[in-house]
C-alpha cells in the first residue's frame, strides 16, 4: 500500500475484500468472548435469560456498535492524513478485564447474597465508574507512550498473546484433534502461508465451515433454537444508580475495578503503539477516551464488561483490512445479540474450530513486534513475557485446586497456605515468586521491558525513573499485591529501591566507564563449537 503523491486525490475505501478474511478473525473473537461470558453469568451466577440475553448482551452489543463507529473514522481520518490505506483498530470486550469484573466483583457480590439482580447491577456500576477510569488514561497516556520503550509496550502484550490468545486456545485443539486440525491447517495454510484457498474463500470462514461441519458429522455439534428471540437494547438507568449506590457502600471492592482499568488504559495504549509499530499511527488518548466512553455506555445499556481496541491490529494489517472487517462485527454482533443467535451460535461452533483463529492472532503480533523493534531490544520483549507465565500458572493451579473440591476431595488447604507453599516449593513450584510476578502482569512486564530495553540502550536514568515506578506501584499493591493498600517498603518494593539506587548511582561514581560493554550480549550467538570470551 503506497501513499499517494502530494497533491494527488486520495479516497480511502472501507471495504477491500480482504475484509472478508478478517471479519471472521475478529467475529470469532468476539463471539468466544461473548459465549464465555454468557455461560458464566448463567451457570455460574445463576443469571436468568432475561438478564442475560434482554440487558447483557444488547448492552454489550452497543458499546461495540459505539467503539467501532469512532474507530471506522478515525482510521478514515488516518488514511487521509496519510494518503494512503490503514487498518482500523480491531475493537470489542477485553479479555482479560473481562474474567477480573466475573469473579473479582460480580461474582463475590452474588456468593455473598445469591441475589443474580443485584450482582448483575452491581456489575453495571463498577462497568461505569470503570469506563470513568479507563477515559481518564487519555490525560496521561500520551506521556507514558513518549517516554516507555516500544519493547516494553509490546512486550508485555506478546506474554498476553503466547500465553491466552496462543497457547489456551492451541490446547484447546488438540483437546479434540479431529475437529481442530482440521480449522489450524487451513488457518496455517490460508493466513500464516498465505496461499490462495479454493475458490478464494477466506481462511478464518473456510476453518470455520469445515470444523463446524466436521463436528456434526462427529455429534459435537448441535442446533438448538433455545434463546431465540427479541431482545432491543434499553438503558437500564435505575439499576445503574443502584449498582452505584452499592458499590458507595461497599468500597472494597474499588480494590479490584480500579487497579483493572489501569490496566486498561495501559492496554489500550500498547495495542495503540502495536498498530503505530505496523505502519498505522493512531492518537493515543482519543483511543482511550473511545474505550472509556465504550465501557460507560455500554454500562447504561446493561453490559458490565469494558471494552477496548483489541490486541492483534499486526494481524488485520496482514490480511490488508481496511476498515470493513471492524463494521462487519459492528453489524453482525449486534444483530446476533438483539435476535438471541449467540445462543444458537454457541452450539453449533465448536470451540476447536474457531480456537486456530486465535492462534494466528498470537503468532501475527509476536511476529510483527520482532520486526518493528531492534534485534537487541528482542531481550527485552522476553523479559517482559515472563510475568505472563507467571500469571498462567497461578490461575491454573486455582483452577486445579477448585477442581479437587468440586470432584469431592475434602481438607484442601488454600493456595497461599504456609504448609502447602512449602510443598510447593520441595517440588520446585515457586508459588511466592509466581503469585508476586502474577499480580499486576502487564504493567510488571511494562515496567521490566521498559527497564531491560533502557539498560541495553545505556539510559541509566531512564532504567531508574521505571524501576522507582515500579517500586511506587509495588508499594501500594498495583502491581505484586492482592488489593490496594498504604504504602509499605517490604517485599518487591524493597527491591525494586535497591535496584534503582544502582541504576542512578553507579553511573555517577563511574563515570564514562559505567557505559563499557564487555562480554557477549544476550542477542549475540557464537558460531558453534567456538567459545564465548567468557568461556
Amino acid at each position: 500500500m503506497s501513499a499517494t503523491p502530494p497533491g494527488a486525490s486520495y479516497s480511502y475505501k472501507l471495504f477491500h475484500k480482504s475484509d472478508y478474511s478478517a471479519f471472521w478473525a475478529l467475529f470469532t473473537d468476539n463471539l468466544i468472548n461473548l459465549l464465555v461470558l454468557s455461560g458464566i453469568c448463567r451457570f455460574v451466577f445463576g443469571m436468568p435469560g432475561e438478564i442475560v440475553f434482554g440487558r447483557i448482551l444488547p448492552g454489550a452489543a452497543v458499546a461495540i456498535v459505539f467503539g467501532v463507529v469512532v474507530y471506522t473514522w478515525l482510521a478514515k481520518r488516518a488514511a487521509a492524513k496519510a494518503g494512503r490505506d490503514v487498518t482500523a483498530l480491531p475493537y470489542g470486550i477485553s479479555t482479560p478485564v473481562m474474567f477480573v469484573y466475573l469473579f473479582g466483583v460480580i461474582g463475590p457480590i452474588y456468593w455473598a447474597t445469591q441475589d443474580p439482580l443485584l450482582a448483575w447491577q452491581v456489575g453495571i456500576g463498577a462497568g461505569f465508574i470503570g469506563g470513568i477510569v479507563a477515559a481518564l488514561g487519555a490525560v496521561v497516556g500520551p506521556m507514558l507512550k513518549a517516554v516507555t520503550p516500544r519493547a516494553g509496550m509490546l512486550g508485555t502484550l506478546c506474554g498476553i498473546a503466547l500465553v491466552y490468545i496462543g497457547a489456551v486456545p492451541l490446547a484447546e485443539v488438540f483437546e479434540k484433534p479431529l475437529v481442530g486440525f482440521a480449522s489450524l491447517a487451513i488457518i496455517l495454510w490460508g493466513l500464516v502461508g498465505r496461499f490462495r484457498l479454493p475458490f478464494d474463500m477466506p481462511a478464518g470462514l473456510l476453518a470455520l465451515v469445515v470444523g463446524v461441519l466436521i463436528a456434526m458429522v462427529l455429534g459435537e455439534s448441535t442446533i438448538s433454537v433455545e434463546g431465540l428471540g427479541f431482545y432491543p437494547p434499553l438503558p437500564w438507568f435505575g439499576d445503574l444508580v443502584a449498582g452505584v449506590q452499592h458499590l458507595w457502600a461497599n468500597p472494597e471492592l474499588f480494590l479490584v475495578l480500579i487497579p483493572v482499568q489501569i490496566y486498561n488504559f495501559i492496554e489500550t495504549m500498547n495495542n495503540v503503539e502495536s498498530a503505530e509499530a505496523a505502519g498505522d499511527p493512531y492518537p493515543v488518548a482519543l483511543c482511550q477516551l473511545t474505550d472509556g466512553a465504550g465501557t460507560m455506555v455500554g454500562a447504561l445499556f446493561g453490559s458490565p464488561f469494558p471494552t477496548t481496541a483489541y490486541i492483534g491490529h499486526p494481524a488485520y494489517k496482514r490480511m490488508g483490512a481496511h476498515a470493513g472487517y471492524v463494521m462487519g462485527v459492528g453489524v453482525v454482533i449486534p444483530l446476533a445479540a438483539i435476535f438471541g443467535l449467540l445462543a444458537f451460535l454457541g452450539d453449533l461452533m465448536p470451540v476447536a474450530a474457531a480456537a486456530p483463529v486465535l492462534v494466528f492472532v498470537a503468532l501475527s503480533l509476536i511476529a510483527n513486534t520482532a520486526q518493528s523493534i531492534r534485534p537487541e531490544h528482542m531481550a527485552a520483549v522476553g523479559f517482559a513475557m515472563l510475568p505472563h507465565v507467571s500469571d498462567f500458572l497461578i490461575t491454573k493451579w486455582g483452577s486445579l485446586m477448585g477442581a479437587l473440591g468440586a470432584s469431592g476431595v475434602e481438607g484442601l488447604p488454600q493456595l497461599g497456605d504456609p504448609a502447602l507453599t512449602a510443598a510447593l516449593l520441595q517440588q520446585g513450584a515457586h508459588y511466592t515468586g509466581h503469585l508476586a510476578l502474577s499480580q499486576g502482569a502487564i504493567l510488571t512486564g511494562l515496567v521490566w521491558g521498559a527497564i531491560v530495553a533502557s539498560l541495553i540502550d545505556g539510559n541509566f536514568k531512564v532504567a531508574g525513573g521505571f524501576t522507582l515506578a515500579g517500586a511506587a506501584m509495588s508499594s501500594v499493591g498495583i502491581i505484586h499485591g492482592a488489593a490496594l493498600h498504604w504504602p509499605s517498603l517490604g517485599g518487591p518494593t524493597g527491591g525494586y529501591l535497591v535496584a534503582a539506587a544502582f541504576f542512578l548511582i553507579y553511573p555517577l561514581a563511574m563515570g564514562d566507564k559505567a557505559a563499557e560493554r564487555s562480554g557477549a550480549a544476550v542477542d549475540e550467538v557464537p558460531p558453534q563449537g567456538r567459545p564465548t570470551p567468557a568461556e
